[in-house]
C-alpha cells in the first residue's frame, strides 16, 4: 500500500492508543523479521533523566567535525517529526521516512495477530529507526536515546560499542520508581556486559546503583568527578568557557555556546566518550575536532533565544531537575536583569515544587495550558503559585502576546515547561515575533 507522508505519520500517532508497554519482547520479534539490523550497526546508548539530548548533539557534532556520518535517534520531536531519524544532524526526508511506514507496516499487522500484541508508537518508531540505519543506509555510528527509563525501553535491544547514563531525577515516577536509587536501577539497564559506561550521575544513591550493576556485568564504568573531571569553569557572554581532564587527555579552555553547569556537564560526558572512543580505536578525534564540535553544537528548545528586543528564549525544562538548571542559568547569567516567566506542563508532574521554584526568580509570572491530553489546567498552575504578580491566561497564543507585548527591551521573558508546550510556542513564535 502506497502512503503520503501525511498518512504515514497519521498511521504511526494512531499507535498512541496502545499506550505504554514496557518490554522487549515485541521489539526482538520485529528485529527478527528484519534481519537483526541492530546487530548491523556502531551504536552508542545514552540514558538518563535530563541530559540526553544535548549529550547527543554534542557528541554527534564531535564525530561530524572528525570526518563520521551519524545517525541520530532522539525524542520528542520538537519542530518537526522527522527530527527523530536524522543523520548529520539532518531530519530524514519525508519520501524514506513514508517508506519506511510502507515496510513497518506489514510487520506489524502481522505481530498483531500473535500472542505478542500491539507494539505502541515508540515501538514503531524505534523498529523504523534501527531498520533505516541498519538495512537502508550506511552511517559511521548512530547514536541512540533512551525514550523511557532504560530496562525495558525499546531501544534496550541495541548492542552498543558504549553506554552513557547523563543523570538520575525525579521523573515518570509512576513507572519507574518513587525514589532515586529504584530510578536509576532502571536507568542502569541499559549497561552491557563488557561495554564500558561512562554516567555523570552524581547522587551517591543512585551511583551506587549504576557501579553495581556495571560489576555484574564487567564494564568498566567512567565517572564525573572520580574517572574525568571539569575545572576553571568561567561565565561567557556567549556562552562557557571550561577544561576537561580525561584518565587519557586534558582539554583546556574548551568553550560552547549553551548556556549552565548542566551544558557544561553535559558536554564533558561528550568529551569523555570521545576520548574513550580515541583510546580504545573505534574512532580517530583531534582535540581540535572535538573543540570544534562542541562550539557549534546547538539543540532546539532547550534555553533557545528566539526574539531579542525584547529578549524571549524558550526552555523545554519539563521536570524538577530541569527546572533547577533553568534556574541557575538565569542565576549564572541574567542575575541583574528582570526575568518574566511563562509556564505550562503535565498534570502529572510535580508541577506544584516546579512551580516554586520559578517563583523565586521571577518578577512576574503567567501561567496557561496547551492542547495535548495531560496538560495542567492553567487555573492548576496559577493556584499552585505564590507569587504577588501572577497571572492567568486560558488561551498559550494570547499569553505569549501578552507577555511579549507588555515588556521592555530591558527584560527576558522566559517560557518554559513541557517539551510539548515549547514545540508549539517555538512554531508560533517564529511565524509571530
Amino acid at each position: 500500500m502506497a502512503f503520503t507522508y501525511e498518512e504515514a505519520v497519521d498511521w504511526i500517532h494512531s499507535r498512541l492508543k496502545f499506550g505504554i508497554k514496557p518490554g522487549l519482547e515485541r521489539m526482538k520479534w520485529m528485529m527478527k523479521e528484519l534481519g537483526n539490523p541492530e546487530k548491523k550497526i556502531q551504536a552508542i546508548h545514552v540514558g538518563g533523566t535530563n541530559g540526553k539530548g544535548s549529550t547527543v548533539a554534542y557528541l554527534r557534532n564531535i564525530l561530524n567535525e572528525s570526518g563520521y556520518s551519524v545517525g541520530t535517534f532522539t525524542s520528542p520531536y520538537i519542530e518537526t517529526f522527522n527530527e527523530r531519524i536524522s543523520i548529520n544532524g539532518l531530519p530524514i526526508e519525508d519520501q524514506n521516512l513514508t517508506n519506511l511506514v510502507e515496510e513497518i507496516k506489514p510487520l506489524v499487522e502481522k505481530l498483531e495477530k500473535t500472542h505478542l500484541g500491539s507494539p505502541t508508537e515508540f515501538e514503531v518508531i524505534t523498529a523504523m529507526a534501527f531498520h533505516y540505519f541498519g538495512n537502508r543506509i550506511e552511517v559511521d555510528a548512530v547514536l541512540f536515546e533512551v525514550g523511557l527509563g532504560g530496562l525495558y525501553d525499546s531501544t534496550n535491544i541495541v548492542e552498543p560499542i558504549m553506554s552513557i547514563i547523563t543523570s538520575i531525577g525525579h521523573d515518570h515516577m509512576n513507572i519507574l520508581g518513587k525514589s532515586l536509587k529504584e530510578i536509576a536501577g532502571q536507568k542502569a539497564g541499559i549497561i552491557k556486559p563488557n561495554i564500558p559506561v561512562i554516567t555523570g550521575v552524581q547522587d551517591d544513591d543512585a551511583l551506587k546503583v549504576i557501579l553495581e550493576k556495571a560489576n555484574q556485568k564487567d564494564s568498566q564504568p567512567f565517572v564525573i568527578d572520580k574517572d574525568f573531571y571539569v575545572h576553571d569553569m568561567e561565565v561567557l557572554n556567549s556562552g562557557e568557557l571550561f577544561s576537561v581532564k580525561t584518565p587519557n587527555h586534558s582539554y583546556k579552555s574548551v568553550k560552547i555556546n549553551m548556556r549552565g553547569l548542566h551544558q557544561i556537564h553535559n558536554a564533558s560526558l561528550a568529551v569523555m566518550a570521545a576520548d574513550l572512543l580515541n583510546a580504545n580505536n573505534l574512532f580517530t578525534m583531534n582535540d581540535e575536532s572535538i573543540r570544534r564540535g562542541l562550539m557549534k553544537t546547538s539543540w532546539i528548545g532547550r534555553f533557545e533565544r528566539i526574539h531579542q528586543n525584547p529578549e524571549v528564549i524558550i526552555d523545554g525544562a519539563h521536570n524538577q531537575e530541569g527546572i533547577d538548571s533553568l534556574v541557575s542559568v538565569l542565576n549564572r547569567h541574567y542575575k541583574d536583569r528582570s526575568i518574566h516567566i511563562l509556564f505550562s506542563a503535565l498534570e502529572d508532574k510535580d508541577f506544584k515544587e516546579m512551580v516554586s521554584k520559578l517563583d523565586s526568580i521571577a518578577k512576574t509570572i503567567s501561567f496557561t495550558s496547551f492542547p495535548f491530553p495531560r496538560a495542567a489546567s492553567a487555573h492548576q498552575l496559577y493556584d499552585a503559585s505564590k507569587s504577588m504578580k501572577k497571572f492567568l491566561f486560558e488561551n498559550w497564543k494570547e499569553a505569549i502576546d501578552s507577555v511579549v507585548r507588555q515588556k521592555s527591551q530591558e527584560d527576558v521573558i522566559i517560557i518554559t515547561g513541557s517539551l510539548y508546550f515549547i514545540s508549539l510556542v517555538r512554531r508560533y513564535c517564529r511565524k509571530k515575533l
